[in-house]
C-alpha cells in the first residue's frame, strides 16, 4: 500500500469526484476518469484483495493488516469523493442535462474523445489482435448505446443481476452502468428505491453490486496483466463506440412516461447541429458546444499531463 500525502489525497478525493459526477449521467463511465486519472489499476488492484486472505486477517481480528491488505486509505478516500460528488453535483448535472444539454454533452464528448486518445497511447504495440480488439470493443460500446430499453422484472433475482451488471459496467472506461441501468429498466426504479428506502430493494441491489465487482475484478485484472494491448484497445474501443450516445444534437424517435408523469425520451437519434433547430425548435449552441467539447479535451489532456507521471501499476 502506497504511502500518500495530505495533498495526494485531497488528489484522489477529487478524482473519486470527478467519478461519481460521472456516473449520475447515464452515457458517461466513472471507469473512464478512474483510466485517464491513473488511479485505474490500483482500483482494481484494491477490489481484487476483498478476498479470502481479507476476510482471513478480519476473523483474526488483525484489522491493521486487513486495512493494509485492501488498501484502505485509498478505497476510502475514493469512496469519499464519490459519494460527495453524488450527493453534492447529481443535482447541478440533472438540472444541466435537463436544461442545457446541448452544452453539457458537448463537453463529455469532447472528454471522451480525449480519453480515448489518452488511453490509446498505453497501447505499447499495435498488431492484428489488439485493433480487432479495438474494433469489437466500438462495435459492442455502439450496439449497447441503439439499444432500446425495455419492460423488465422487479423480483429480487433481477434486482440483484442488475446490480451485478451496472457495477461491472461502472468500472469499465466507455460503458454507463447508468445506462445499462435504463436499458434493462431499473435506473427509475432503483433511484426511487433509494429515495423511499426501500431497504430490501437497496440491499439486493447493493449486494449485486459486491457480488460483480469483486468477480469482475479478477477478471479485468487478469486480462490487463496477460493481455494488456488488447485490453486496453478494447478499452478505447468501449470510448470511441459510446460517442454516439453522447453526441449533443437528437431528434427525439419515441418517448416513455415515467411513473410521476413526465414524458422523457426512449429512442433517439443524431442530427447535424445545422438541422437541429429546424427539426427540434430548440437552439443548438453551437459555438458554446465547440467551445465546451475543446475545453473537455484539453481537461483531459491536462490531467493525463499532471498525473501520467504518478500512475500506480499494480
Amino acid at each position: 500500500m502506497e504511502r500518500r500525502s495530505l495533498r495526494e489525497y485531497l488528489l484522489l478525493f477529487a478524482k473519486g469526484a470527478g467519478m461519481g459526477a460521472a456516473d449520475v449521467v447515464p452515457g458517461v463511465s466513472g471507469g473512464t476518469i478512474a483510466f485517464i486519472t491513473g488511479i485505474y489499476e490500483e482500483l482494481l488492484g484494491s477490489i481484487r484483495s476483498v478476498n479470502g486472505e481479507a476476510i482471513k486477517l478480519l476473523l483474526r481480528l488483525n484489522l491493521k493488516g486487513f486495512w493494509k491488505h485492501i488498501n484502505g486509505n485509498f478505497l476510502v478516500v475514493l469512496i469519499g469523493g464519490i459519494l460527495f460528488s453524488i450527493a453534492s453535483l447529481s443535482r447541478v448535472i440533472l438540472y444541466l442535462l435537463e436544461n442545457f444539454p446541448e452544452m453539457l454533452w458537448s463537453f463529455f464528448f469532447g472528454l471522451i474523445v480525449a480519453s480515448a486518445v489518452v488511453v490509446s497511447k498505453k497501447i505499447t504495440r499495435w498488431r492484428p489482435a489488439v485493433i480487432l480488439s479495438g474494433l469489437v470493443g466500438a462495435a459492442i460500446a455502439y450496439y449497447v448505446t441503439v439499444a432500446t430499453p425495455t419492460q423488465s422484472p422487479e423480483a429480487y433475482w433481477f434486482i440483484f443481476l442488475s446490480g451485478a451488471i451496472a457495477i461491472c459496467a461502472m468500472i469499465l472506461p466507455g460503458i454507463s452502468g447508468s445506462f445499462l441501468l435504463v436499458l434493462l429498466a431499473k435506473y427509475e426504479f432503483i433511484l426511487n428505491s433509494v429515495k423511499e428506502l426501500k431497504l430490501d430493494v437497496i440491499i439486493t441491489f447493493g449486494l449485486g453490486c459486491v457480488t460483480g465487482i469483486l468477480a469482475f475484478s479478477h477478471v479485468l485484472n487478469y486480462m490487463l496483466k496477460r493481455y494488456h494491448n488488447i485490453t486496453v484497445a478494447l478499452l478505447t474501443g468501449f470510448m470511441v463506440g459510446s460517442l454516439n450516445k453522447v453526441w449533443p444534437w437528437k431528434e427525439t424517435i419515441e418517448t416513455y412516461t415515467d411513473r410521476h408523469g413526465e414524458v422523457k425520451p426512449l429512442v433517439q437519434e443524431n442530427v447535424l447541429p445545422g438541422n437541429y433547430e429546424a427539426i427540434t425548435g430548440q437552439e443548438p449552441y453551437l459555438l458554446y458546444g465547440v467551445l465546451l467539447a475543446i475545453f473537455g479535451f484539453l481537461l483531459v489532456y491536462l490531467i493525463d499531463r499532471f498525473t501520467e507521471d504518478t500512475t500506480v501499476q499494480v
